[in-house]
């Protein structure tokens, strides 16, 4: 199945190395074999292979091959080290995909540096945008489809529900079980299984660290660790308050989305609002990683706890105030104030069942589906 970031890799491919990485099951290695029959003589090899990994530590791949694919190799170590001879010591027609299920640059910054060697892209799951494109589904059916069964490929292709279903279920046990103790070495299963499960019910509230630590019986410390690994899997994902001064956000209280929607626990607002945050999420790092954009996604909350659900900023201005409503297409008070307060960024109440778009008092009240399939990702 084509993927959104398909001819941007393979003209990135013939300038520099390409990293791409994503949550587990997003679609990467797929994306990376559909890019290997443009090129003559391309391998693949992935360092969970015991055959391949061997081939990798000996580095006695075809050195004619037109593209390299490598696969997991952040699991090796001090694999900066390893890649950066190979970057370096490659054929100049030689092209090179690397591919990772975990961020390549968290918990493991020994090593020599990368820095000009390569372009890098994150994978994402589908969106209304995407999935449209791919199915030729109505934006309304591609909302209702994502929120159901999440972005990511296996499930959202899925036959029925029923397989869906199964399928997130290993998924997650897998995740925590095999993917968070091979990262972390992290022994304290049972209390990480815990806090995920907390988190699917905590998704869009402001996240107090100290409170789960106490329902855990964990320190602080600990908990934060926790949502860093997380974080690093691609598991979840945090936005910080909007501040000019980011080192002031980073501070504030954070609030946490899944990658999957289907993980959610939550009524229809909340499964809404986690979609819209994680398309939000995607349409700001594809600007960033295709075009350089300095977008970032945050939300808005004043210290009388007036809030806006998402901002998105660009070079630390805001360009959108943005608030979700399943149904309620009553204009939002906190929506109105800031955007009487911000008045060059655009103002959405983003509605899942809207009878008819309006505007009112510079906020556009708009069909949710619509407005996120018009999103750049």
């Amino acid at each position: 199945m084509k993927r959104y970031l398909d001819q941007l890799v393979l003209k990135d491919l013939h300038r520099k190395m390409v990293i791409v990485t994503g949550p587990r099951q997003v679609g990467k290695t797929t994306l990376a074999k559909q890019c290997m029959p443009q090129f003559d003589r391309s391998q693949y090899f992935n360092w969970d292979v015991a055959q391949d990994r061997r081939i990798l530590i000996d580095q006695s791949w075809r050195k004619d091959a037109g593209l390299l694919v490598l696969d997991e190799i952040h699991k090796m170590d001090l694999w900066k080290n390893w890649l950066k001879g190979v970057v370096d010591g490659r054929p100049s027609s030689q092209a090179l995909l690397v591919t990772g299920s975990a961020r390549m640059d968290t918990f493991r910054h020994t090593g020599e540096s990368l820095a000009g060697r390569f372009f890098s892209y994150r994978l994402h799951p589908f969106s209304v945008r995407e999935w449209c494109a791919v199915t030729g589904a109505e934006p309304s059916q591609a909302l209702s489809h994502l929120i159901e069964r999440g972005g990511f490929p296996e499930p959202c292709t899925a036959d029925s529900d029923e397989d869906a279903n199964r399928w997130r279920a290993q998924y997650l046990t897998g995740l925590v079980r095999d993917d968070v103790l091979e990262f972390s070495r992290l022994r304290e299963v049972g209390a990480m299984r815990l806090f995920v499960e907390l988190l699917r019910d905590r998704v869009g509230s402001p996240l107090s660290l100290n409170s789960i630590a106490r329902d855990l019986a964990i320190s602080p410390a600990t908990v934060s660790t926790y949502l860093e690994i997380l974080q690093a899997l691609f598991i979840v994902f945090t936005i910080h308050p909007w501040h000019r001064d980011i080192a002031r956000a980073l501070l504030k209280t954070p609030k946490v989305y899944f990658y999957d929607t289907g993980l959610v626990r939550g009524d229809e607002g909340v499964r809404l609002e986690n979609a819209m945050a994680t398309m939000l999420q995607k349409h700001a790092h594809f600007l960033q990683d295709s075009a350089g954009r300095e977008v970032d996604l945050h939300y808005l909350r004043t210290k009388d706890g007036v809030e806006v659900d998402f901002v998105l900023s660009e070079k630390q201005e805001l360009t959108h105030l943005i608030e979700c409503k399943a149904s309620d297409d009553r204009l939002h008070s906190a929506l109105a104030r800031f955007a009487k307060q911000f008045p060059d960024a655009t103002a959405v109440q983003a509605v899942g069942q809207l009878r008819q778009q309006q505007e009112k008092q510079g906020v556009l009240i708009v069909d949710a589906a619509s407005w996120l399939a018009d999103l750049a990702a």
